[in-house]
């Protein structure tokens, strides 16, 4: 006789897979104790990932995120991937500590999925941004022991006015959520980040463009922070960009970051400080 469904999968709830786990399976989430009460992680203890960005442009919103990760001094991984689709139109980037935040995303993952089969609707934009804040609340504790995560989340709203368009949220440590306009940036290089894209950014950027000005900022947020990557032509490692559009999550292909990086090279040849604003 084939073995039967536990009680719990059988006990009517509410349609999010977190709360169930935390009623049933507490123990598999990400968001549970590592370290014993009043111990904080040694700096350097664990894989770090910064830095992490996004920005709206003509037809959405394009994240961003360069591939180092730090432990203390050291570069502990050279290719991370720090942007991850959360469903077909929303996407997620983190900084912080890259174990618990590969656990969340995927947890995330889960999460959307399951709302929409039990549903049989997708969240709101905005009730997705929610409910990634409530997870990164549950995370307080260990952040607070210096096992912090810190996600940047982007979607394409078709029920914004005009039609449509990219929206960009950004996180606290304790769950904050806040609506960003036009662009954003999180990790330890994200102040140079923010830096070039103030002065790239302007409404109605091309696909084109807005990679161009993603892969700027990164690599002023590489030339002064050491926890951020630049290109890496020689092992081929290119930053991750992808967008998102009304058709959907598309990661430009590493051909795509490779040629793009290229160009952004021979740029920083003529003029090493980078583009200046334009009027």
């Amino acid at each position: 006789m084939g073995a039967r469904l536990g009680e719990e999968f059988l006990t009517p709830g509410s349609s999010s897979f977190t709360e169930f786990l935390a009623a049933y399976r507490p123990g598999l989430l990400p968001t549970r104790p590592l370290l014993p009460d009043g111990v904080r992680a040694a700096p350097g203890a664990f894989p770090h990932g910064t830095t992490v960005l996004a920005l709206t442009y003509r037809d959405g919103v394009l994240i961003a995120g360069d591939r180092r990760a730090t432990a203390g001094n050291l570069i502990a991984q050279r290719d991370l991937e720090k942007v991850h689709p959360a469903d077909d139109h929303t996407a997620l980037a983190f900084a912080g500590t890259v174990g618990l935040a590969l656990d969340m995303v995927r947890l995330y993952q889960v999460e959307l999925t399951h709302f929409e089969k039990v549903e049989g609707t997708a969240m709101t934009l905005q009730a997705k941004a929610g409910r990634l804040a409530a997870m990164i609340r549950q995370n307080l504790g260990q952040a607070m022991q210096g096992l912090a995560v810190v996600p940047l989340l982007v979607g394409y709203d078709r029920t914004a006015p005009q039609g449509g368009g990219g929206r960009i949220f950004g996180f606290d440590a304790a769950g904050g959520l806040y609506e960003k306009r036009h662009f954003h940036a999180e990790g330890s290089g994200s102040p140079y980040a923010r830096g070039a894209l103030k002065k790239l950014y302007r409404p109605g950027l091309s696909r084109r463009e807005a990679a161009l000005a993603a892969l700027h900022a990164l690599y002023d947020a590489a030339d002064d922070d050491s926890a951020t990557g630049g290109p890496d032509p020689t092992r081929r490692i290119f930053p991750v960009l992808a967008v998102i559009t009304e058709e959907g999550f598309d990661r430009l292909t590493e051909a795509e970051a490779e040629e793009l990086s290229r160009e952004l090279a021979e740029q920083r040849h003529r003029r090493p400080d980078g583009p200046v604003a334009t009027p």
